[in-house]
């Protein structure tokens, strides 16, 4: 068995066992922490009434939110952490807070009183200070202490190891519910509990989905504070996708160009917010025809095209997801504008279906007809367009266009993407709904069906919409659309020749 620090966290091979004068020396000396408690966060003015319709919804359970731990990356090291989604959406921490922290909605006579629990600052007197590479403070840096962490949330806050105790009380006579995929250790533990106070798993398992389907449902709606924060997000991609431009150039000239743009775009988005919402796609030339092409690896050449699909997370972690097609020297070809225009005017098509009333699968259908219709007129379909809209015996449009074209959006890039058909694809459109509308077009180097001009040419057009009372809001209006705009604007950023 390895051997062990204080707080019975395993000790690396690389560490030097700590002398008794070092413990007697290394809490002596320290400036006093601050009195002065932190200012609450921006969310904490709105999570108050998301913990209330939660409540609501599961009168007299116990109700188990935790942030999950960090994920190993390799030996002792760790990938960036991110909370889970509904524990930020619920506390208002982001960023990298708060691993191994779990919020607890416990049921009243009133409703549920909400307490988080997590791992407070230890004192310099305690070995955690300086021994756990978890939790210390010489490793990690400087911790909330309870009363820190209950000014910035608002919520009432309780070390972590009091938790299991608060989690067994009682079980035999209220309901648990926990997000299951949030940490499996402690899903287990609760399983057991559960199993132990006679509730089947059958039972379990279908009380903890209803829970996160309802969780997940909750965030169809955006209030204020999360529309304000994709308009940030949003404005940040689109200075990150200038700054791209202006190093197109560069991209060429030093190989692996499209590397090059990830990590200019990765900079900023870690500069302007937290990170990028999700693994970029820098995609060259018929690489932009793979449509998760996150390998990045390619050359970037003049004359090409540049799929770029990316997006900044802000600290609060939303996230705008955003796709341009871009031509590498500044001006499309004839057969890229071409197959440009037509995924543009089946972007418009979709635009104009996203309104409150409709479906949310009515935008998809609106873009692939036009979609389809392009096909049909360039003589690629071998069916009428009807016959390759219908979904029994159609279908033949999606060879170069696979995928959905629109999807919702906020703190996860695919927002509340565990609700079944009819609360997704089929539902109603609602004012504060965020989407992205995003059609496409993509003609592989080896498709021989087509016309040997269009061949290898990929192009993807994606916006994030806000649904309003009468329509939908660009979000992401800062970056031009039209093939005329997209060279005056890079023709602003690339350097002169």
């Amino acid at each position: 068995m390895s051997e062990q620090n204080e707080q019975n966290q395993p000790i690396s091979s690389r560490m030097n066992p700590f002398s008794e004068p070092f413990r007697a020396f290394i809490p002596v000396g320290w400036a006093p922490y601050s009195d002065e408690l932190p200012a609450p966060t921006p969310a904490s003015v709105f999570t108050p009434a998301r913990r209330t319709a939660l409540s609501s919804a599961f009168p007299g359970e116990r109700l188990v939110i935790p942030a999950g731990g960090l994920k190993q990356r390799s030996n002792d090291t760790d990938f960036p952490y991110r909370p889970h989604t509904a524990f930020a959406h619920l506390t208002g921490l982001g960023g990298d807070q708060e691993p191994d922290a779990v919020l607890v909605l416990e049921p009243t006579d009133a409703g549920h009183a909400a307490t988080l629990y997590f791992s407070p600052r230890a004192p310099r007197t305690d070995a955690e200070f300086y021994s756990n590479a978890r939790y210390g403070e010489m490793w990690v840096g400087q911790r909330e202490s309870l009363a820190e962490m209950s000014a910035l949330t608002g919520l009432d806050c309780a070390p972590i190891s009091t938790l299991d105790d608060a989690l067994a009380k009682n079980l035999g006579t209220i309901g648990l519910r926990v997000v299951r995929e949030a940490d499996a250790g402690l899903t287990s533990r609760l399983d057991v509990l559960r199993t132990e106070a006679g509730v089947s798993e059958v039972v379990q398992a279908e009380a903890d989905t209803a829970l996160e389907l309802w969780l997940d449902a909750s965030r169809l709606i955006k209030d204020e504070f999360e529309i304000e924060q994709m308009r940030h997000a949003c404005a940040a991609t689109a200075v990150g996708f200038a700054e791209v431009v202006k190093q197109l150039p560069e991209a060429i000239a030093r190989g692996r160009g499209e590397r090059w743009v990830e990590g200019v775009f990765g900079l900023h988005a870690r500069h302007a917010g937290n990170a990028v919402g999700y693994e970029t796609i820098s995609a060259g030339g018929d690489h932009a025809n793979t449509l998760h092409w996150i390998r990045n690896d390619g050359d970037i050449h003049p004359g090409d095209l540049l799929l770029l699909d990316a997006g900044v997370e802000v600290d609060s972690l939303y996230t705008a997801d955003i796709t341009r097609t871009l031509p590498v020297s500044g001006t499309f070809t004839p057969a890229q504008r071409k197959v440009y225009e037509a995924v543009l005017a089946a972007q418009e098509a979709g635009l104009a279906a996203a309104k409150p009333g409709n479906k949310f699968s009515d935008i998809h259908a609106a873009s692939i007809r036009v979609i389809a219709e392009h096909l049909h007129e360039w003589g690629l379909l071998p069916v009428s367009v009807e016959q390759s809209l219908d979904p029994e015996t159609g279908g033949h449009h999606r060879r170069w266009m696979v995928h959905g074209t629109s999807h919702h959006l906020g703190m996860d890039v695919h927002d509340c993407a565990s609700l079944p058909p009819a609360e997704y694809r089929e539902a109603t459109l609602q004012p504060g709904m965020v989407l992205t509308v995003e059609p496409g077009l993509y003609f592989k180097a080896t498709d021989l069906l087509v016309p040997e001009e269009l061949r290898g040419i990929g192009v993807r057009i994606e916006d994030d919409i806000l649904i309003t009372e009468t329509g939908n809001e660009i979000l992401s209006h800062h970056l031009p659309r039209t093939p005329d705009a997209v060279e005056a604007w890079m023709a602003t950023l690339l350097p002169r020749a």
